[in-house]
C-alpha cells in the first residue's frame, strides 16, 4: 500500500529543460522523507506537481489518498505548504495573516482567531503579533510562514528549503517545530541543500540530480557510500608525512589519501570523537607534529562526488541556465 506521499514516473519539462525526468517517490505515514539536492536539481519542480501548482507532463502521484491529478481540490485541503520565501501579507499584522488563512479555509471567526494566537506562542512570535509583517526580520517571516502552512493542522505537510537564509537560532527553532510536529503523526517531504538537515530530521533521504532520484536510503547509509567520517591531518614538516600516513593507516577503514604540497593526510574511520582522542595520542607518542587535526563528515559535495563522479551544479529548472556551485 502506497505511503501519505506518493509519486511514480513524474515527468515535467520547460521547454527543452527536462526539469523531472521519471521521479518515485513513496513516504510511509508519520516520516519524513529529505528531497536532497543542490538548486535546480528538481526539488522545488517536485513539490510543485505534489502539491498542485504545476500538473507534471506524465506520471502518477497520490497525497493522503488522493490522486493528485484527479481531485487537486481536495488534495490542497489536505496538506500545508511552506516555501522558500515567506507568503504572507506584509501590510496585516501577524495575527491577521493567521486568521485570514484560517478564513479562508472557512474556520469560524473565533476558532482562527484561538488558533492564531495558539500559533503565534508556539512560534515565538506573541510579542510581535500586533506588529505589521513588514517590520518583522526574516526569520520571523519564515516561522509565521510556516505557522500560515499549519493553521487547519494538515496531515501532510511539504517544507521547500524552509531554513534556507537562516541564522543557527531561528533554523534550530524551525527544526524543533517540525520534530514537534512529526511526533505527533504528521507526514512531512522537506526539500534541502543542507545534509546536516537532513541528518537531523529525516527518516529517510533521496537524493535528486538532474530530475532523477539517483539515491535513498537513511543518512547513515548515504554517508557510508561517501566513505562516512575523515580524519584529516596537516602536519607540520613534509618529512614526517610516511609517519603520520602509517599512524592513519592503523586507525583508518580505508586507503590514506596524501596532498603533498598541503601535507593533509586524510583517511575514512569509524568511531567518531573518541576515535580522533586516540589518533592525536598516537601521533603525540611518536613526535609528529601537526598543524591541524579533525574529524569531517561528508558535505552535499561529497555525496554528489561519490554517486555521480562530479560536484553539484547549479541550475534553475525552468529556463536550464546552468553554473558551478
Amino acid at each position: 500500500m502506497p505511503g501519505a506521499i506518493y509519486a511514480e514516473g513524474l515527468v515535467k519539462t520547460f521547454g527543452d529543460v527536462r526539469a523531472l525526468d521519471g521521479v518515485d517517490l513513496d513516504v510511509p505515514e508519520g516520516t519524513v522523507l529529505g528531497l536532497l539536492g543542490p538548486n535546480g536539481a528538481g526539488k522545488t519542480t517536485t513539490v510543485r506537481c505534489l502539491t498542485t501548482l504545476l500538473r507534471p507532463d506524465s506520471g502518477s502521484a497520490v497525497v493522503a489518498g488522493i490522486d493528485v491529478l484527479k481531485h487537486p481540490d481536495a488534495v490542497r485541503r489536505s496538506i500545508g505548504l511552506s516555501g522558500q520565501f515567506a507568503a504572507v501579507d506584509e501590510y496585516l499584522t501577524g495575527r491577521e495573516n493567521l486568521q485570514m488563512v484560517g478564513q479562508l479555509y472557512q474556520m469560524r471567526a473565533k476558532a482562527a482567531k484561538a488558533r492564531a494566537a495558539e500559533l503565534l506562542e508556539q512560534f515565538d512570535l506573541t510579542d510581535a503579533a500586533d506588529r505589521p509583517t513588514k517590520t518583522y526580520s526574516g526569520g520571523m517571516r519564515r516561522r509565521l510562514d510556516l505557522a500560515a502552512a499549519l493553521v487547519v493542522s494538515p496531515p501532510v505537510m511539504f517544507m521547500d528549503e524552509p531554513t534556507t537564509g537562516l541564522d543557527p537560532r531561528n533554523r534550530q527553532m524551525l527544526w524543533d517545530v517540525i520534530k514537534r510536529l512529526v511526533s505527533g503523526g504528521t507526514t512531512l517531504l522537506l526539500t534541502t541543500q543542507y545534509l546536516e538537515e537532513a541528518d537531523h530530521l529525516a527518516h529517510d533521504i533521496a537524493v535528486v540530480n538532474h530530475g532523477r532520484v539517483i539515491a535513498k536510503g537513511t543518512s547513515d547509509q548515504l554517508k557510508a557510500r561517501t566513505g562516512g567520517e575523515r580524519v584529516e591531518v596537516v602536519v607540520h614538516e613534509r618529512e614526517d608525512i610516511p609517519a603520520a600516513s602509517e599512524v592513519l593507516r592503523g586507525f583508518g577503514k580505508g586507503e590514506t589519501t596524501v596532498e603533498d604540497h598541503m601535507r593533509q593526510l586524510t583517511v575514512p574511520v569509524t568511531g567518531g570523537a573518541k576515535l580522533l582522542a586516540e589518533v592525536i595520542r598516537e601521533l603525540d607518542t611518536r613526535g609528529i607534529e601537526i598543524d591541524d587535526i579533525g574529524l569531517r563528515r561528508p558535505t552535499l559535495d561529497d555525496v554528489f562526488l561519490s554517486l555521480t563522479g562530479h560536484v553539484a551544479e547549479v541550475k534553475d529548472e525552468e529556463n536550464g541556465k546552468e553554473a558551478v556551485k
